[in-house]
This record gives structure tokens, sequence and C-alpha cells, in this order.
């Protein structure tokens, strides 16, 4: 509530973002939609380096570091004055504000267990590649958080400018045993145990213990340097330094039996072996620091899984459409995107991404989510070889989609949180939903009407040979699943613009808007 010739006040602390109040450096906040980070006092010495050592160009250039704008910080006007005749007046406790500034704008924000593995893998490559570049210019990255990097344009990003702190010379990298945790651990887990182990970032918000990581990896990752040095080792050395100090590496070599070092020594350090000392202890010059980094980047580059085998990954090549049928579903799906002309559209159920590369095609950007890591894999992968810009495939199961976690279940957000998307394509998946899992079709519309604002939807009656072979696992106790009761039951919260039969199937094709 505001008088006449009172100051309308911002409140940081309900537009403060509320995943952003741990890093005392500064905070994300947003004013009238927009999104700001206001950067602190505290702050001032290592963001004027960042920004006149030509660090910040580089990393921009490099689309490497998400782009922003110094703004003044925005304030409301008093109601008895003119335009441009009021002073910020902004609450923020103690925090002494320095400079204010506007990100570019990010689509879609994702997190680490929606990745599929060569996400992560790539997101890992870009921090190691930011902090090489970061030394060269006389910083360093302070922390090592997968959710400091999103996916834009294609590619990964460091999205925090706050990252970034002064080298200090002989220091060991703070963010080691972050990276080790939030990058390395899990993915050698999907790598060499199951690649659906990433999902423990859902109980692991700090990266994945590395105690934890080394009891579940198999024995012969013993016989691997980098997992022998940067796992295993590491893990046991937080046990043995965890109640008096910090771990991070210092440059004096592990002993090692020849079995357990790679044949090739370039993916070795040199001179500059890893041990785990005291916070006391710790010196570690700028060329060792640069050769743990290397021996990362080679730890991780060395990294591989080969999506193949599951049932969905390969579900477009066992499918019961025609070609005439799979075309005319093409056609009609983009017909209906041009209709309603989205500037988002979320694909559940994308697979492979066939459908979602229509909608990227009429530049929407679209994120392509689907249960299947091997399914997202493949497309993630064609995606970086088509160089596609407006794609972001990512793991979602929709019958446990990405729930709201952190302090007070607000710093990550919750699937429907993120939304609602202009358009969502939901083909090919309303049957899995009902006869796999038993969901109703009011509640399918009822969460459907929460994440768009146009629906482009298909009905697979009974008779199909898909649904067919859903039953045959299970007895039929679904009596009300046929198109007359899915009408009635999503038009509760749509309305049904259209909608065509496929041509040589049974199935329906709907466009409906939320109303």
């Amino acid at each position: 509530m505001t008088n006449k010739g009172i100051f309308k006040t911002i409140d940081m602390t309900t537009d403060r973002l509320p995943g952003s109040f741990r890093d005392p450096s500064g905070f994300l906040f947003k004013h009238d939609d927009v999104l700001y980070r206001q950067i602190n006092d505290s702050y001032r010495s290592d963001y004027d380096l960042l920004m006149q050592s030509g660090l910040y160009e580089k990393l921009v250039a490099e689309e490497l570091l998400i782009p922003h704008k110094e703004v003044n910080p925005p304030a409301e006007e008093r109601d008895d004055e003119p335009p441009g005749h009021c002073e910020a007046h902004v609450r923020r406790g103690n925090l002494n504000p320095y400079k204010t500034i506007q990100p570019e704008h990010i689509p879609f924000i994702s997190y680490p267990y929606e990745w599929c593995f060569s996400q992560l893998k790539n997101a890992a490559l870009t921090t190691l590649k930011i902090q090489k570049i970061a030394l060269e210019y006389g910083m360093s990255l302070k922390d090592a958080s997968t959710y400091n990097i999103q996916f834009f344009k294609g590619k990964s990003i460091l999205i925090d400018t706050l990252s970034f702190e002064i080298y200090k010379e002989n220091q060991p990298w703070v963010a080691y045993r972050q990276f080790c945790q939030h990058f390395l651990a899990p993915l050698a887990l999907m790598a060499h145990t199951d690649v659906g182990l990433s999902q423990l970032f859902r109980i692991h918000m700090d990266g994945i213990p590395l105690d934890l990581t080394s009891k579940l990896l198999p024995a012969n990752s013993w016989l691997r340097f980098s997992l022998l040095s940067h796992i295993h080792l590491h893990a046991k050395a937080q046990k043995r330094y965890e109640k008096t100090s910090v771990i991070s590496a210092s440059p004096s070599v592990i002993p090692a039996s020849p079995s357990v070092i790679p044949a090739s020594p370039s993916v070795i350090p040199a001179q500059a072996g890893i041990q785990y000392k005291s916070a006391s202890n710790r010196k570690v010059s700028k060329h060792s620091l640069i050769a743990l980094i290397h021996h990362l980047e080679s730890a991780i580059t060395a990294l591989q899984w080969h999506p193949a085998g599951t049932e969905w990954a390969e579900y477009y090549e066992d499918t019961n459409y025609s070609q005439e049928a799979m075309t005319h579903k093409k056609q009609l799906v983009e017909a209906y995107i041009t209709e309603n002309n989205p500037r988002t559209v979320w694909d559940l159920g994308a697979n492979t991404g066939v459908f979602s590369r229509i909608a990227a095609a009429k530049e929407a950007e679209t994120i392509a989510f689907d249960v299947d890591p091997a399914a997202v894999e493949k497309n993630y992968r064609q995606m970086r070889e088509n160089k596609e810009t407006k794609m972001l495939p990512l793991c979602m199961d929709l019958t446990n989609p990405s729930p709201s976690i952190g302090w007070a279940n607000e710093e990550r957000l919750s699937l429907t949180d993120r939304g609602p998307a202009d358009t969502v394509l939901a083909l090919a998946l309303i049957h899995h939903l009902a006869i796999s899992n038993n969901l109703p079709f009011s509640h399918i519309a009822a969460f459907l009407s929460q994440v768009c604002r146009f629906l482009i939807t298909e009905f697979v009656p009974k008779d199909d040979s898909q649904v067919q072979r859903l039953l045959r696992s299970r007895e039929d106790v679904f009596p009300d699943y046929d198109q007359e009761h899915f009408e009635q039951a999503f038009s509760h919260h749509f309305l049904i613009l259209k909608s065509q039969a496929l041509p040589d199937t049974l199935r329906t094709i709907y466009l409906m808007r939320l109303k």
C-alpha cells in the first residue's frame, strides 16, 4: 500500500527470487516481470576486475557467460512528482548495493536432474573452460555449481556473473570439491553404474556426496586414475578432514602403482598429482592449478554413455503409423502450431523430438520432455549436430514431475511453476498416462490445463495396436476409456477448436484452447 506523496517502495524481500539468497555478493530480483541482479558493495573489487580486465568480453564473445547491461536500480516514483525526479528507495536490509545489472533473458530454467548425460558433460566442460580462461585474466571461479549453468541458444552457458573472484597466488581452487560433487561424481555414476542415478540431485542439492559415489561405483573404477584420485581418494580425504578443515587439491603426488595410471601421460598433471591437505598447509601454484583443470577435463572427456536398447529410444522404428499417416500428422501439427503462433512450446513425451522440431522451426522456444534418458540423449545429440538454437531436450517423468525443492521448497521451481507454455504438444501420450499409469482423463486434463494455453493432443482408442500392446500385460479396468469420455473430460478445461482423424489410423488429433 502507498499513500499520495510518499515514495513507493520496492520490497526486495518480496521481489527477490526465493532461490537467490546464499551468495553475499548479490542476488536476483524481479521488478515488473524483468529480471535484475543486485551486486553488493562487498563484491565491488571482483566485479570491477571482471569488467575491466577483458574477461567479461572474452567470455561473452565465446558464448560462455550470459551477457548483461548495467542499469539504474528500478524504483517507482512519488505520486506527486514528475518522471525522472525520484530516488531509488529500496529495502535491502543491511546489504549495500554497488550496481544493478540486467542479464539477458533465458527462456527456460532447467536443473541437472532434468539433463541427459551429454548435457551434464557439456556443462562440466564449459565450467572448466571458463575456469581456464579466468585464470588467464587473474580471476578464478569461486564456485562450480551445476545450477550456475543453463542451456541458451543450444549451448551450455554460465549465468552467475558473481561466480568470479580475484585469483590469489598459491591458493587452491576453492570450488574443486564442488566441481567433483556436481559434475564428476554424477557423470561417473551415469557412465559406470546407472544413468538414472542423476536423480540423486533431487536428494543431494549440493551435488552427490563423494563417499556415496565411491560406494556406488563398480570395483574396476578404482583402476581408473582419474576416478581413483578425484572420487575415491578424495572421498577418503574428505572423511578424514571433515571435522578440521576444507579439502582442496594441492600439488603433491598421490602414490599409485603403474597398474592404475593410464597409458597416456597427457591425462596426468605433470608434477601435479593430487593429494588432500588441511587448509592451513595448502599451497598451489598457478601452474599446478592449471594442470589440475586439464586433468579434470581429461577425466570428464573420458566418460562415455551410449544410448541404446530402451523401448522409447527406438519408438519411431517400431510405430504403427504408415508413411502417409505420419506425413499427415506432421502437416496437421504444423498447421495447428501455425494457427496459434506460440512463443513457447512444451512437447510432453517428445521422444527424439520429431514434432518438437516442427515447433522450433516456427521460432518457438521449444522444450522437448521425455521420460526416457536414451531418447533425450539422442535428441540432444541431434540438436547439437544440427546446431539448433530453439530446442531444449530434457528428462521428465510426467507421473512424477520435478517438484519445488530446496530451502522452504522454493530454491528450485517445480515444472508447473515454470509454466505455462503458450502451447503444449501431448501426442501419443494420453493412452500411456491413462492405461499404463491408471490416470483418469479428468486428472490428465486438469494437469494439462495448468501448463498451457493451447493444447495439441491425440486420442488413441482401445482398438489401436499400441493400446492393445499396453493391455496385454494387465487387466482392462478402463470402461470409460473411449473418445466420448475423453472429450467430456477435456471439455471441462478446454474449448475443442478442431479435431481431425488421421488417415490409415484410428487416431484423432485435437487443437484445444484453455477456457
